[in-house]
């Protein structure tokens, strides 16, 4: 606009306001993820995503460990109960780590390498917030990592390969986390009586046994409040 003296002035607002906006351009451009319309990949993601908090009724939490031998069910478990969409940290299988793991199925073609995550409510007071472990023994420093802080562990195990969930059990007892075991009932599974199983896994007596359906959510949530129950059962008796 004009001044009083015939000048033309710039108004300052107006250069605050250019310098905001390029401010906000560069700062995008910077991140590398900015497309042609200037909304973030992770915007759009986000957009088809609903959002569900913790509910206000909810009164405790509590972290639990999803844990046994790879291909066992663990990250379809944790995707078959969360209420919001779950973290997977699935990973293609590749050559060099065949060398290392034991062998699977060839159906199994991808792998968890960090963890899953993902929340459920339980009777709306209670949030439990599911860590699924790396099935894998080479990844047993994460797998200690993400046992602290742990209320307890459900440990799923496959009874076409009993042998495999040795180790994950004996992790749990070795950092003293309580838990209880779900033997997930694949298709072509046998079923066994649970004297035998708790036999051949070398169960004390009160660690609780259920059989469970991975695919199946109330199936996967009923072996979670078998694990709760057993939870709250072992604080009241150390209270």
């Amino acid at each position: 606009m004009a001044g009083t003296d015939g000048t033309t002035q710039t108004d300052p607002t107006a250069r605050q306001g250019d310098a905001d906006r390029t401010t906000r351009t560069d700062h995008t451009n910077e991140t590398g993820d900015t497309d042609e319309t200037g909304d973030t990949d992770d915007m759009d993601d986000m957009d088809d995503t609903p959002v569900m908090y913790v509910q206000s009724s909810v009164a405790g939490a509590a972290k639990i460990l999803v844990v046994g031998p790879m291909g066992v069910g663990k990250t379809t478990l944790i995707g078959t109960v969360s209420e919001i969409k779950p973290l997977s940290t699935e990973a293609t299988m590749s050559q060099a780590g065949a060398r290392l793991d034991t062998k699977v199925r060839p159906s199994k073609t991808t792998t968890t390498v960090a963890l899953d995550f993902g929340r459920i409510t339980l009777g709306g007071e209670l949030v439990l917030y599911l860590f699924g472990t790396p099935g894998q023994q080479r990844f047993l420093p994460a797998w200690k990592d993400l046992a602290r802080g742990a209320l307890g562990a459900l440990a799923l195990v496959d009874t076409r390969d009993l042998e495999a969930s040795f180790d994950a059990i004996g992790h749990l007892e070795d950092l003293d986390v309580p838990f209880s075991v779900a033997v997930n009932a694949f298709p072509d599974s046998k079923p066994h009586s649970e004297d035998d199983l708790r036999s051949a896994l070398d169960l004390l007596p009160h660690t609780p046994l259920v059989i469970c359906d991975a695919r199946e959510h109330q199936s996967s949530v009923k072996a979670l409040i078998s694990l709760v129950s057993h939870l709250i059962e072992t604080l009241t008796e150390a209270s």
